[in-house]
């Protein structure tokens, strides 16, 4: 499903190979030589409570199974020590916030920045049909998945959508909306400003119009110049987003600047019998 969204990864890793080739044991041995773990009620703890942590957290249970915290951190030494990244981005669901600073805390004891790991927490999306909340229920089975959503919407409204929100702030997922043919639809009034713009390259085209020496000073009047200006920002946007891992920028900049393409269309022509002016 996921492929379909054109969301692809380059390795699946498994959390066996941990354990398979002795990576879990390196990592538990290096911290208990760093005097990190203590035996207590029966179960081997992590001391997190010496690097700052509110609490110590159980990496071994009683009965000798490792909990899903030591597959954390033997996978994260992994990537750290092994893999040698210089830098790891976890995107963990809100239920993990409590979560971060343990993992920074056993990143730290085994001797790693605890800056070179990063987490973005993700909030939930609520799905809706108009006004009408769609009801969902792991327990009962009431569920809807991606597949049937991309189906119902399309891959780019699903895109658009999941991407038009920051990952921490709470996502209403409209599944009328994202359907709807009219301005109302941030996908579709993105999308026809693409069409339109396809259009003009078309007519182009046909006409044999070469626009690479087009001379752009001839672009004066106000709509000219406030598309050229909201055009030039893209650079900044991608850098916003580079650094502050928030993509969600870039699907307001599209809609920004759809609207100022939208607006340059009705008062400007594009391909006129000014050739010298067309080109530009």
């Amino acid at each position: 499903d996921l492929e379909l969204l054109r969301v692809s990864f380059d390795v699946w890793f498994s959390e066996r190979s941990l354990y398979d080739s002795g990576q879990y044991q390196k990592v538990m041995s290096l911290l208990r030589q760093g005097g990190y773990i203590s035996e207590k009620e029966g179960a081997t703890w992590f001391v997190s409570t010496a690097l700052g942590d509110d609490k110590d957290n159980v990496v071994l249970r009683g009965d000798g199974s490792p909990t899903y915290f030591a597959s954390d951190i033997a996978y994260h030494y992994n990537k750290f020590s092994e893999r040698k990244f210089d830098k790891v981005i976890n995107i963990w669901g809100a239920d993990h916030q409590g979560h971060i600073s343990r993992m920074k805390a056993v990143i730290g004891a085994l001797g790693i920045s605890p800056e070179r790991l990063e987490v973005i927490i993700s909030q939930m999306v609520s799905l809706h049909r108009g006004e009408e909340l769609v009801r969902l229920s792991k327990r009962s089975g009431d569920i809807i998945t991606l597949r049937e959503v991309m189906d119902e919407v399309g891959t780019d409204a699903c895109r658009f959508f999941f991407l038009s929100r920051s990952a921490d702030s709470q996502m209403d997922f409209n599944l009328e909306l994202a359907k709807k043919e009219s301005a109302d639809n941030p996908v579709y009034y993105v999308q026809y400003a693409h069409a339109r713009i396809a259009s003009i390259l078309r007519l182009a085209q046909q006409k044999g119009i070469d626009y690479k020496e087009g001379d752009v000073s001839l672009l004066t009047t106000e709509p000219e110049l406030t598309l050229i200006r909201k055009m030039l920002l893209l650079p900044e946007i991608v850098e916003i987003i580079a650094h502050t891992l928030e993509p969600h920028h870039l699907t307001y900049y599209a809609q920004d600047l759809a609207t100022v393409f939208h607006s340059f269309y009705k008062q400007c022509r594009v391909v006129s019998q000014d050739e010298v002016l067309t080109k530009a």
